[in-house]
């Protein structure tokens, strides 16, 4: 809230310069974290383990008494057991977890983690104002941003088509022909310098990518 409130590109958006108390906002996240459970209990006691498992991390990522962002690398790897849980959450509402849905599982972990990284270059400026220690504001927005590439969501989109685990491979034909449009919209960010707006676009695009790659697929699967 505090760090927030310090960043130029958030301040408007506290919910205490809005008018919104601090109270309000607690009983809130109580509120819907107890509905949340509850709901998931009622598909039986696996889900509700896996949410209780995001919970918790969510807890050790954003606590003041943890406060993890701010630990370089374990962030990341909360991001990537998040992301892995994540999945297992929606898989577990159908089948048992498996070593199929840890394969799968563990595309959409990187999905995640590199989308945080790409969070935490984009507000690196903010974050060294506000004394938070992530990956980019302690090896540099350059680094942080390689990793990005270097975690190559597309290739392990590409690897996953292959995978037998992958019983239905026509709807992921189309997602190799991403990497060119997300590989040109990277350079183009390096380019304008890595700041905070031109991290933004890309951030849009790749979202858009891939929202019209789950929409075919959903589709292909459908027809």
């Amino acid at each position: 809230m505090g760090a927030d409130s310090r960043d130029t590109n958030r301040a408007t958006g506290v919910f205490m310069t809005n008018g919104i108390g601090h109270t309000g906002i607690r009983y809130l996240w109580i509120a819907l974290l107890a509905l949340s459970l509850l709901l998931l209990s009622l598909a039986g006691s696996r889900t509700l383990i896996l949410g209780l498992a995001i919970a918790g991390l969510s807890a050790l990522y954003s606590a003041p008494a943890f406060h993890m962002k701010g630990v370089p690398l374990l962030n990341s790897a909360l991001h990537l057991i998040g992301g892995l849980l994540h999945f297992l959450l929606g898989y577990s509402l159908f089948r048992p977890v498996d070593g199929r849905s840890l394969e799968i599982g563990c595309f959409f972990a990187l999905v995640f983690a590199a989308g945080h990284l790409t969070h935490e270059a984009r507000d690196c400026d903010a974050d060294l104002l506000n004394g938070i220690r992530t990956n980019a504001a302690t090896f540099g927005k350059a680094g942080s941003f390689a990793a990005v590439s270097a975690s190559s969501r597309s290739p392990t989109l590409c690897w996953l088509c292959w995978l037998p685990a992958v019983p239905c491979r026509a709807p992921w034909s189309s997602s190799p022909r991403s990497m060119p449009c997300i590989s040109t919209g990277r350079c183009g960010t390096l380019r304008a310098g890595l700041n905070f707006e031109s991290i933004w676009r890309l951030q849009v695009r790749y979202r858009a990518l891939y929202a019209i790659i789950g929409l075919m697929m959903a589709v292909t699967v459908l027809v």
